[in-house]
């Protein structure tokens, strides 16, 4: 009898470890599947506020949404065509975040809402100055 409680004991640690792995499996799964989520909102709120806000002088294009760890910050990567108009549109959205953020509280049923930021996607930038380079070099 005695030697029987060891491996009961045993096997019962062996499932808690792996019910303990396959929860944070699961959950790290259901944050990053929310998380993805939330950016997408995110994402569609912030293009369609900058349609109707903008004074369409410039193109303003929502590329990509960045999260915190924790989703209390969010900030939102545009493009802006012409390029030269690019300060001036950063000044705009940025004065703009209190105005975005009661836009996303109407559209989102959320009780937290992330701080929102905006931000010139330079990264965008770069790829397409890439491509620019790529194609001098073809022809």
């Amino acid at each position: 009898m005695r030697s029987e409680a060891p491996l009961f004991v045993e096997q019962v640690q062996k499932k808690k470890d792996f019910l303990t792995a396959s929860s944070l499996n699961f959950l790290n799964h259901m944050s990053s599947s929310r998380e993805q989520k939330l950016k997408d909102i995110i994402k569609e709120a912030a293009a369609e506020f900058l349609q109707r806000e903008s004074n369409h002088i410039s193109l303003l294009t929502v590329t990509d949404v960045s999260l915190s760890d924790r989703c209390n910050q969010a900030t939102i990567f545009f493009t802006v065509l012409p390029q030269e108009k690019e300060k001036g549109a950063l000044d705009f959205v940025k004065r703009k975040r209190a105005e975005f953020r009661e836009f996303f509280k109407s559209k989102a049923r959320m009780r937290a809402l992330p701080f929102f930021d905006f931000e010139i996607d330079n990264g965008e930038k770069n790829r397409q100055r890439i491509d620019e380079i790529a194609r001098n070099v073809i022809e």
